[in-house]
């Protein structure tokens, strides 16, 4: 009976010390070296070929572990549904461990159901921006792989055009040291991915990853868009 607080002691600080390795060598947000740009409401036009018979729209975003950019887009005002899952590559219905060799060249995405009527595409762009590192290729912090990259999967040309322009003013008004590398190209197949991955930040929110990594993400989206997130 006397070894179980010896390995209590022992898993605490285990958990301790991968919390502060997480923290130490994630560098997933560098912090901008210039003003953030907008779109302008002309640019910001609706698309209304994006929207359902129920209004609605969709998109996906990967932008690393999709662990954080679920808990990310979950907390935006306007956005219905967010799913983890996988899109890209060439293998039908992967499973994590397919995912994560890099073989089948799907990258870790998010796909999410939102109301353009609340929060517009651009502000979903900006918001998947500045959550993450867009100038690293193939890597989010201490992830590294083609399932990590920074992509965006459009679903209409205004999508894309969209895209494409904050992608410019982006680079144009030197936000970051180095050129964005995010990849924008047409939506492929998407895959959810298993039940274990969904909602994961709320499951976990204890596990010394999600309080290293994902809560200060959390963290600065309040900070930075408090007026466009849903009150909790």
């Amino acid at each position: 009976m006397k070894l179980i607080p010896i390995l209590v002691a022992v898993a605490l600080g285990i958990a301790v010390l991968v919390g502060l390795w997480v923290a130490l060598s994630d560098r997933s947000e560098p912090t901008p070296t210039g003003p953030f740009p907008v779109l302008d409401s002309t640019e910001d036009s609706a698309d209304p070929a994006s929207t359902g018979a129920d209004g609605t729209a969709q998109a996906t975003f990967g932008s690393g572990c999709f662990w954080c950019t679920e808990a990310v887009f979950g907390q935006v005002k306007g956005v219905k549904s967010v799913v983890s899952g996988y899109s890209g590559g060439s293998v039908e219905h992967p499973n994590y461990e397919q995912v994560c060799s890099g073989r089948t060249g799907h990258a870790e995405v998010i796909h999410l159901t939102y109301d353009p009527r609340v929060v517009s595409y651009a502000t979903l762009l900006e918001v998947f921006w500045r959550s993450h590192d867009p100038t690293t290729l193939n890597q989010q912090g201490h992830d590294h792989g083609t399932q990590y990259r920074s992509v965006i999967f459009y679903y209409t040309e205004r999508q894309r055009e969209l895209a494409e322009e904050y992608k410019r003013k982006i680079d144009a008004a030197g936000v970051f040291r180095s050129p964005v590398v995010t990849e924008i190209v047409p939506a492929a197949p998407f895959y959810p991915a298993e039940v274990n991955h969904q909602d994961y930040h709320a499951r976990n929110a204890r596990q010394p990853y999600c309080q290293a990594v994902i809560t200060p993400k959390l963290d600065k989206l309040r900070e930075v868009f408090a007026d466009r997130l849903k009150s909790e």
